[in-house]
């Protein structure tokens, strides 16, 4: 299986209409050779631009949407389209991510389980999501989880316990943590023996600079292949068939005790 993560930067000064435009240039440009492409979290307005959420917001089925569903029909390919600040219109704003299957159709959305800010920015502006997602690709489950969330293992076990067998993970992750997000994919893959797809941003969103480093890891955690900070199209070949062969000939999931319902009496 071929995956394409599409590590963009948010560029001052470029409207979200261009930036559509050219992202789904960017995806078209996969045809032939990705299965599965990727994009980063937030990536219309820049997951630090806080101020923008609720002026750029759109339903879930609104202009990125559009633009996302006809380029992955196109393309031909499987695309998560990163996510979007969702307007609910029954509640408040959500970060949405939006996954479609080659012919166009949203097999999926996800609203992103926690959030980031603690007391400010994404943590009071959007609602949070309860629902764990996964979507069935001919070749793998994918489990879905967006940047934050990749420091809580317990929502990957979710997954995995769901049937994952391979996380995606849009980012907008700061520079200055940028030790934590290649420790944290490389943590969440070893201990769940699945692939770790995680696809960050480039350049500077709101004044933060952006981490890049988009990284696929294998079941083992080894690192196939690693993004550096700038713009870049990062395209790997992976074999699904790795995870159950690799809980299998090391089968520590089943081994595990808490956390698991177990029969009382």
């Amino acid at each position: 299986m071929r995956a394409s993560l599409l590590q963009i930067a948010v560029n001052e000064g470029e409207s979200i209409e261009s930036r559509r435009r050219r992202v789904a240039s960017l995806v078209r440009e996969q045809a032939g050779a990705a299965d599965l492409v990727v994009l980063p979290e937030l990536w219309t307005t820049g997951a630090f631009a806080y101020e923008e959420f609720g002026s750029e917001a759109e339903p879930l089925e609104g202009p990125t949407y559009e633009v996302m569903a006809k380029a992955a029909s196109e393309a031909g390919v499987w695309l998560h389209a990163g996510s979007i600040p969702e307007r609910d219109p029954e509640g408040p704003l959500y970060n949405t991510s939006l996954v479609f299957s080659p012919s166009g159709d949203l097999v999926a959305a996800y609203r992103k389980i926690h959030r980031f800010g603690f007391d400010k920015g994404e943590a009071v502006l959007m609602g949070a999501g309860e629902e764990l997602v996964t979507v069935r690709l001919p070749e793998t489950t994918l489990g879905v989880a967006t940047c934050y969330d990749l420091r809580f293992p317990e929502l990957f076990r979710g997954l995995v316990d769901a049937g994952a067998e391979t996380f995606v993970v849009p980012a907008g992750w700061p520079e200055r943590r940028r030790s934590h997000w290649t420790l944290l994919a490389q943590a969440r893959a070893v201990e769940n023996q699945a692939f770790v797809l995680a696809c960050g941003t480039a350049g500077t969103h709101a004044g933060v600079p952006q981490a890049g480093h988009s990284i696929v890891v294998d079941p083992w955690g080894e690192v196939l292949a690693e993004a550096g900070a700038g713009e870049q199209v990062l395209t790997v070949e992976f074999d699904p068939g790795k995870v159950p062969a690799t809980r299998e000939q090391f089968p520590a999931l089943k081994d595990r005790v808490l956390g698991l319902e177990r029969p009382r009496g």
